[in-house]
């Protein structure tokens, strides 16, 4: 069986965190060996500790994604640095820049400080980052290169920039993580920018439960079934007082939307596609890759 390695997802979302157990398992079962989970707020830290503490084969980040610096208690930083003191296995993400439709709301001013002083801690600790980039490819290219290089690594986490912007990344240290949204891009800039990256700098993701691949047959994707409590059942006129014998039962939901970890072997054989290369030596390769940046100083990769 091939080996992979999820190098960015968030199994604590609140969408799939009651299902995580029979997500992690179905994933491993597949091939999958690691998973990169990734904190967006201080809301959620405790939860990818917990996860990590639970499963040897998550590998913990933790860290403020900008679409949550102004929930931020004044105490953020101080936070994040007790949790990675807490966890040597961790890594920091994830942190970012966002222009997009939802990050243009938020103050770009602000972005760029939460991002600026993550990226310095993630240096000072020599461990690597996972960063999220979305119409900002300048600034972050700039950023890093006031407060790089980064020996430690970085990850440019469902990366959708051009070909052209690679050689610099690379410089400074950034690997180039590849998930479902890839197949938003048109396959011809897709595949420059693939064959613009060197080998040693590739890595797959799921980004789950986010950036559920499409472009494929519905029919060969893992899915995920939530259980939701029902706890108003609808009732008739006149039926209000009466006790439902379906209330509080949970019932089984698929939601279409919702991506599964497993569904990883659909981004290496869209890839290995473009790549032109076999889907196992891409499996391998990535896996490798991935393996070698986590691999730092108190890393559970490296205890293993």
């Amino acid at each position: 069986m091939i080996r992979l390695f999820d190098s960015h997802c968030h199994l604590q979302d609140s969408r799939i965190l009651n299902v995580v157990p029979k997500l992690i398992k179905e994933a491993l079962d597949t091939g999958v060996v690691h998973f990169a989970v990734n904190g967006v707020s201080e809301k959620d830290w405790h939860l990818v500790k917990e996860m990590s503490d639970t499963y040897p084969s998550v590998v913990p980040n933790f860290g403020l994604h900008p679409w949550f610096i102004s929930e931020r208690t004044v105490d953020w930083l101080k936070t994040l640095k007790d949790f990675l003191a807490a966890t040597p296995s961790a890594a920091v993400g994830e942190i970012g820049l966002d222009k997009g439709s939802f990050g243009k709301n938020i103050d770009f001013t602000d972005q760029v400080e939460v991002f600026r002083q993550q990226l310095q801690l993630a240096k000072d600790l020599n461990k690597p980052a996972s960063i999220h980039c979305v119409r900002a490819f300048g600034d972050l290219l700039e950023i890093l290169k006031s407060v790089g290089p980064f020996p430690a690594g970085l990850v440019l986490h469902s990366f959708l920039g051009s070909a052209e912007m690679v050689p610099e990344l690379s410089k400074l240290g950034a690997y180039f993580s590849f998930s479902g949204f890839l197949m938003s891009m048109k396959a011809s800039k897709a595949k420059k920018m693939l064959k613009s990256i060197p080998p040693e700098r590739i890595l797959l993701e799921t980004d789950a439960p986010d950036a559920r691949p499409n472009s494929v047959n519905p029919d060969s994707l893992f899915i995920v079934k939530t259980e939701v409590e029902i706890s108003n059942p609808k009732s008739l006129p006149g039926d209000e007082n009466k006790p439902s014998s379906d209330e509080g039962k949970a019932t089984p939901v698929s939601d279409e939307s919702i991506n599964h970890p497993a569904n990883i072997h659909h981004i290496l054989a869209y890839v290995a596609h473009l790549l032109e290369m076999e889907e196992k030596e891409l499996a391998e390769l990535s896996y490798e890759n991935a393996v070698r940046l986590f691999s730092y100083k108190g890393s559970k990769l490296v205890q293993s």
